[in-house]
């Protein structure tokens, strides 16, 4: 076994996870070491109560993100979410459709589902997702979310030949499952730019992915219940220490899961977003109690994905 660590570590990576728990010396473009997400904000008016409440319980924000897809909203609705990102110089992240569980494919629902994720199907799938992405940079988003990797790929292909925004802010969702510094030091060779963990990894498994990559790791420090429903709030200021620069994602346990959402589920996906703001409180209590050293960012700092303007230009679609 040790022969295999070894040759493990001369490509570059750990011979195994960091037990003894090293600090992480990286950090945000500002010096940074942790910026905070409020996921699942599913459209504007869920955004306007998340600024609303980050007021209410004095909570510092950079990051709001979507699950229900881009191609559920209308252009009103995109240019109003990138209206209020701008206006509050906060990172907007747009989750990209179609994916798999939006097909009619079965697999996602049999009982081995789970391995297909919710990645694409077929190649019209990742041409609907290349002009998802395309109609929300032209209305002035420039955070998305994938869950593919082809796709990732895709979009790192399009934005070298000028055909999306080089500033675009790839995230990748939890969906996607790296669980592992081989994994992850993967994708950010093809083109993410923040990636989302599994939410149970340890503090050694976590300082062990962060010594191969430069990217932010994202993790939810309270997991929604399909995902796990982990509530780790002691946790964050050693995640903070060896996973940095890191932003922490509040979600929500012992809640409904509402993708897709819609007017029909607005008044939930408010009250939900404001409870997510509030265990943001907690956890910003907890980072000031225990590790009030630890540096976080401004709004608007750099390598957030505030949206631009839109200017109403016209992006060509594929035919």
């Amino acid at each position: 076994m040790q022969k295999t660590r070894d040759l493990i570590e001369k490509l570059g990576f750990p011979g195994g996870d960091l037990n003894e728990l090293p600090s992480s010396a990286k950090t945000f473009p500002d010096g940074a070491q942790y910026r905070v997400e409020i996921p699942s904000c599913e459209g504007p008016a869920t955004f306007e109560a998340i600024v609303e409440a980050c007021e209410q319980y004095d909570v510092l924000i950079h990051r709001i993100s979507q699950g229900s897809g881009i191609m559920l909203m209308t252009d009103d609705e995109i240019k109003r979410m990138a209206e209020i990102g701008c206006r509050e110089n906060l990172e907007v992240s747009l989750f990209v459709g179609p994916r798999g569980t939006f097909d009619i494919t079965p697999m996602q629902r049999a009982s081995a589902g789970g391995i297909a994720g919710l990645r694409s199907q077929g190649m019209d799938q990742l041409v609907y997702a290349i002009e998802d992405i395309k109609r929300a940079c032209a209305l002035g988003i420039r955070g998305i979310l994938v869950a593919d990797e082809g796709l990732l790929w895709l979009v790192n292909e399009f934005k070298i030949c000028g055909e999306l925004p080089d500033d675009l802010v790839v995230k990748i969702s939890v969906q996607l499952y790296g669980g592992n510094p081989v994994t992850v030091k993967l994708y950010q060779d093809i083109g993410a730019n923040t990636f989302n963990v599994p939410s149970d990894l340890t503090l050694a498994k976590l300082a062990a992915i962060r010594q191969v990559i430069d990217i932010p790791i994202d993790i939810y420090v309270e997991a929604p219940d399909d995902i796990g429903g982990f509530i780790r709030h002691y946790d964050i200021p050693e995640i903070i220490r060896v996973a940095a620069p890191v932003y922490i994602k509040f979600g929500l346990r012992n809640s409904p899961n509402i993708y897709p959402s819609g007017t029909h589920l607005e008044a939930t996906s408010i009250a939900l977003a404001k409870e997510r703001v509030r265990r943001a409180r907690l956890g910003q209590d907890i980072i000031q109690r225990y590790a009030s050293h630890l540096r976080t960012s401004a709004k608007g700092a750099a390598g957030l994905a505030v949206p631009a303007a839109s200017e109403g230009t016209e992006i060509e679609m594929i035919q």
